[in-house]
């Protein structure tokens, strides 16, 4: 009989590292044995903070009102309901509605080949590098330098409903501005809202909540790192968020993958303002987990 736990630990963040110009690189932990090391980002409030507003309508005259991504995790459970959003409502139109600046926009012929537009994350992305860096980066950014600019596998898994090469493009921003090396070792894009991705993750239907469907991403992310990497005990997987609502769904899917591949290890990292909780799931058995060399390095699978 197995027993599956979580190792829990809780760090501090102090301030955001210093990257210099000859930082070495520094190879994979468990790369001489066949293994990698794969990490999985949320992007909004833990790689990185957007000014990107959400729309909230009044549901008798219409009006709409700007509300940030964190005012929007704080009150959402009130909206049309009670307090100050009790008279207020969402509208999911993609195009007009609450989410709009979360998805990407329709453009007429005439408007793309005469004002070359940018999707609205691209130019949320170029407004948030214009602040101080201390402004935009988010609590996870250090992990994601680190994975990019050591070529790990990347997944970027997004409540958000762009196109996968709209969050490329976006991220490419970093690159342009100088505050990443090179673009990731992209595995996968899941921008989860995103229609072609949900019937993709198999909610054919449109029903799945963003929880459910981001769990639904870590599993094909998974299965994609065998699939491209081949299956090997020593390989490591790690999801970073921000929002409670998401890790408990995070932790139950690397609790199903650690069932199912007891000789991989799997984490989640919650992060949150100036500190995060890393949790390895751990499982209780007989059968001996294969050794891997040990290296020291900073990554979100040891401490930062």
């Amino acid at each position: 009989m197995w027993r599956i736990t979580a190792r829990k630990r809780v760090f501090k963040i102090k301030k955001q590292m210093e990257l210099g110009i000859d930082r070495p690189f520094e190879p994979d932990r468990n790369y001489e044995m066949g293994g990698r090391s794969f990490y999985f980002f949320d992007f909004d409030d833990n790689v990185a903070f957007l000014p990107t507003p959400m729309y909230l309508f009044h549901s008798e005259s219409g009006k709409e009102v700007k509300i940030s991504t964190g005012e929007y995790a704080k009150y959402s459970n009130l909206i049309g309901r009670e307090g100050f959003f009790k008279d207020y409502r969402l509208d999911l139109c993609p195009q007009t509605g609450s989410f709009r600046r979360f998805r990407d926009q329709k453009f007429s012929w005439f408007h793309r080949v005469f004002h070359k537009p940018e999707q609205a994350f691209v130019e949320d992305i170029e407004k948030a590098l214009q602040r101080p860096e201390e402004l935009w980066k988010g609590p996870s950014w250090d992990c994601f330098y680190h994975a990019v600019y050591n070529k790990r596998p990347i997944s970027i898994i997004t409540a958000r409903g762009h196109n996968a090469e709209t969050i490329k493009a976006g991220i490419r921003k970093f690159v342009e501005h100088g505050f990443l090396p090179h673009e990731p070792n992209y595995l996968s894009v899941f921008a989860v809202s995103n229609p072609e991705v949900q019937k993709f993750l198999g909610d054919e239907n449109l029903e799945e909540d963003v929880p459910q469907l981001k769990k639904r991403a870590i599993h094909k992310s998974v299965e994609k790192a065998f699939e491209v990497y081949g299956k090997s005990g020593f390989h490591r997987f790690g999801m970073s968020d921000d929002d409670e609502r998401n890790v408990n769904l995070i932790m139950e899917a690397m609790r199903e993958l650690k069932r199912g591949n007891p000789n991989n290890s799997f984490y989640v990292i919650h992060s949150k303002g100036d500190s995060f909780t890393k949790e390895e799931v751990i499982i209780h058995s007989r059968k001996p987990k294969p050794r891997a060399k040990k290296l020291d390095q900073m990554d979100m699978f040891d401490s930062l």
